[in-house]
């Protein structure tokens, strides 16, 4: 079986598919269920797709007669559904505007004749004007097609202007290719934001009472009321002294249904009624209609006895005896002080608000501000519920919880480095998720007409919040500028120096803000994304690679893959890092090329790696093992960002601090106790990862710095997992080397590396549940 056979088959697609039925039908009700079933159906168009030929999954491509640039749904892993995110119904606005159209307007449907209208005169000044007002907002790039249409018309394009229509006319009838006409917040400069604040109140909104809550609080207001007029009105038919338990628990006392109150038929029916309409509006508990029950033993008694206790056997009564002696022992009798305490205390359990209802004030506070915009400061998330906001759930003065703090907060608009001081940023993936919006303001301001420059701001915005799709044969993900629109406006753009001065600004104040903030992490593959974005208009060419899944590996490497490895061996030369990976001092100045799949590829640097891992055959496995590899020789672009952005001094001043942290980041996770195989092999895998990046941090600390940590981390993981990787690590600092094997050649240490073929020594479960690292995909 081939290599892309195994990778590319359905069988991922068609297990996700069953995953996503198993969800749904344990869902519950609302929002769960609606997410559950919205991912049933997107597997469900996978498998459909892979099956019928539709689909072609590892392609750029991977829909049947659609061009690249096409913004496609993609499900988790990269398979596209076969869906087009620009494929909207229309809109309210857009049915009015649809049916004024003139009846020459042609069209197949009502979203082609909308399209073709945007491409008359008053169509275009219409565009033109809502970019020009600002009243516009880009949710998908395809938006943005018809109004560089209209701007490349009124600017005197018309060549351009004309191919771009070709190019969109054979989609006109289904994608929607215009802008939302309203207005979209505007970050101040060298602001981020995670979410918008619509995102943060719809995520207030969603938040429910907790089924268990919700039940607890229902018996506390519904249930037990009833319960304690259910007592008192049997209570009154007893003659003599309330049943009560004595000291072996025995009842003593009066006997009940001896007299009968004279509203007794009313208050009977009013009390039958009122648990009726609470069966109707509440789900009942089981006390409520188990025979066995103190709560059901009464109401049931209750509905035989309509004016007396004659349908009543002895034995039943003897049971309503024993059970108004239980409640009278332990909660006191009705109407005393002691069961008025009880009940003061289960009042006192439920007067808090709930935080469904503290989050439906918040939602309504943050309500105030522009749906697509931020909150302007920190304050407005965790002020105290005023007397305007509160509600009969919520008084004045309720302080809200750090939970819900901390879901607006989400929406905060501040500087990157102060949304991570205050948690708001959290990984790197979060900072990757925030940082398109700086460099969208950055490419924009290379286009000197401010329309054009806005417009393009929110496209590219758009563009990287597509999914990237799974690819094979060293296929790469679409890039912005394939998109036709943004082609057509390369005439709008210029190259002055002080926008690659601001690109190079940002790019190096970015970096360092991931290493600092993050330095256990790699930099995930969006960030790496913005880098090259970044580095791009700063004019620098950085071979910046990507993190490659084991289970999508081709088994060879592009040529940039190389050109970091060089840069890696040069910068870290006679490092501690050098030593404990045993980088290769020396490369031959002419890399080895093969064409594969139409692609150059690096041929030596493809062989190396495989002969550092020592791999057998196909696998998931054998390919993480590789890839690890690549990661070290390239120290996955640690070495080719500090070299190429002049960061070496500004990192020595931190590497103390920073390598020391990845360092507890490792001990910590690998301490974590795991017992389920596969999280424990990513357990694993990731706390070798930051070990590297500690050790790459530990290459531009001080000599004395390098030993204080080493035996700082001999002393932390005494008894561990990891003390072998300590003792590996002081050896190498020692002057030693390791073997082939990754052993130390005397004593216990050894490499620490997070794949393994075989029964990994970093990995400690039961015995007979020690899983292989192939496990992670296998």
């Amino acid at each position: 079986m081939s290599d892309e056979f195994r990778i590319a088959s359905p069988d991922y697609a068609t297990n996700r598919l069953a995953q996503a039925l198993a969800a749904a039908s344990a869902a519950g009700r609302g929002a769960d269920r609606e997410r559950a079933l919205r991912k049933v159906r997107r597997w469900d168009d996978v498998v459909r797709g892979m099956a019928d030929g539709t689909l072609t999954v590892g392609s750029r491509t991977p829909v049947a007669d659609t061009p690249a640039w096409v913004t496609l749904e993609v499900a988790q892993g990269g398979f596209a559904t076969g869906r087009y995110l620009a494929e909207v119904p229309l809109t309210e606005d857009e049915n009015t505007r649809a049916a004024a159209l003139p009846a020459e307007v042609p069209g197949v449907n009502d979203r082609e004749r909308l399209n073709l209208w945007y491409l008359s005169d008053a169509g275009q000044a219409e565009l033109v004007d809502a970019v020009r007002a600002g009243r516009f907002r880009v949710e998908v790039p395809e938006d943005a097609a018809l109004p560089v249409v209209a701007l490349l018309l009124d600017r005197g394009f018309a060549e351009q202007a004309l191919d771009l229509v070709a190019e969109l006319r054979p989609l006109m009838h289904r994608l929607r290719l215009t802008p939302r006409f309203e207005s979209a917040a505007r970050p101040a400069p060298s602001t981020v934001r995670v979410i918008s604040v619509r995102d943060a109140a719809g995520s207030l909104r969603a938040i429910c009472v907790p089924p268990q809550v919700a039940t607890m609080r229902a018996a506390l207001t519904v249930w037990d009321p009833l319960y304690e007029r259910l007592v008192a009105m049997w209570c009154r038919t007893v003659e003599g002294e309330l049943p009560s338990l004595d000291d072996n628990a025995q009842v003593r006392g009066g006997w009940p249904c001896r007299r009968w109150p004279a509203d007794w038929v009313q208050t009977r029916a009013d009390w039958l009624f009122d648990f009726a309409e609470a069966c109707r509006q509440h789900r009942p508990a089981g006390r409520q209609n188990n025979p066995r029950n103190n709560f059901a033993r009464l109401r049931f008694a209750l509905e035989a006895c309509p004016d007396g206790s004659g349908l009543l056997s002895a034995r039943e009564v003897g049971w309503i005896r024993r059970t108004i002696a239980n409640t009278v022992s332990h909660r006191g009798a009705p109407k005393t002080p002691q069961r008025d305490s009880w009940r003061a205390a289960q009042a006192a359990t439920i007067a808090a608000p709930t935080n469904a209802a503290i989050a439906g004030v918040l939602a309504g506070r943050l309500d105030r501000y522009p749906p697509d915009g931020g909150l302007p400061s920190p304050d407005i998330a965790a002020a105290q519920v005023s007397e305007t906001e509160a509600n009969a759930e919520v008084p004045d003065g309720t302080r809200i919880p750090a939970p819900l703090v901390r879901k607006a907060m989400r929406s905060l608009e501040a500087p990157a480095d102060e949304l991570i001081r205050l948690g708001v940023i959290t990984s790197g993936d979060t900072l990757a998720t925030v940082l398109p919006q700086l460099t969208a303001r950055l490419l924009s301001s290379a286009i000197d007409d401010p329309i054009v420059s806005g417009l393009y701001e929110q496209a590219y915005t758009a563009f990287r919040r597509r999914r990237s799709l799974l690819l094979l044969n060293l296929e790469h993900q679409v890039q912005f500028t394939e998109l036709p629109w943004v082609t057509a406006l390369t005439p709008f753009r210029s190259q002055r120096p002080s926008i690659a001065s601001a690109a190079l600004h940002t790019l190096r104040q970015t970096t360092m803000l991931a290493l600092t903030s993050f330095p256990h992490a790699l930099l995930p593959n969006p960030l790496v994304s913005e880098f090259k974005a970044l580095a791009k208009q700063a004019e620098l060419n950085l071979p910046l690679v990507e993190e490659v899944a084991a289970d999508i590996f081709m088994g060879t490497f592009t040529p940039k893959w190389r050109e970091a490895a060089v840069v890696a061996s040069r910068l870290l030369a006679g490092t501690v890092y050098a030593r404990y990976y045993d980088l290769p001092a020396n490369w031959p100045d002419k890399q080895r090329t093969v064409l594969r799949w139409g692609k150059k590829t690096t041929a030596d640097f493809a062989e190396l790696c495989h002969q550092r891992a020592a791999t057998s055959g196909w696998s998931v496995a054998a390919n993480g093992m590789v890839l690890e590899q690549s990661q070290i020789l390239t120290t996955h672009n640690l070495a080719v960002l500090v070299d190429g952005l002049g960061l070496t001094d500004a990192l020595r001043d931190v590497a103390p601090e920073l390598s020391w942290c990845a360092f507890d980041w490792a001990i910590r996770r690998m301490i974590q106790p795991n017992t389920h195989p596969h999280a424990a092999l990513i357990q694993v895998k990731q706390a070798a990862y930051a070990w590297r990046q500690a050790v790459f941090l530990l290459s531009f600390c001080e000599p004395a710095t390098q030993s204080a940590h080493t035996e700082r981390l001999a002393q932390q993981t005494h008894g561990t997992t990891l003390e072998s990787a300590a003792d590996g690590l002081a050896h190498v600092l020692h002057g030693g080397r390791f073997t082939t094997t990754g052993t130390a050649s005397h004593g216990d240490g050894k490499r620490f590396v997070g794949w393994a073929q075989n029964q990994h020594p970093f990995l400690r479960l039961h015995e007979d549940r020690l899983p292989l690292i192939g496990g992670l995909g296998d």
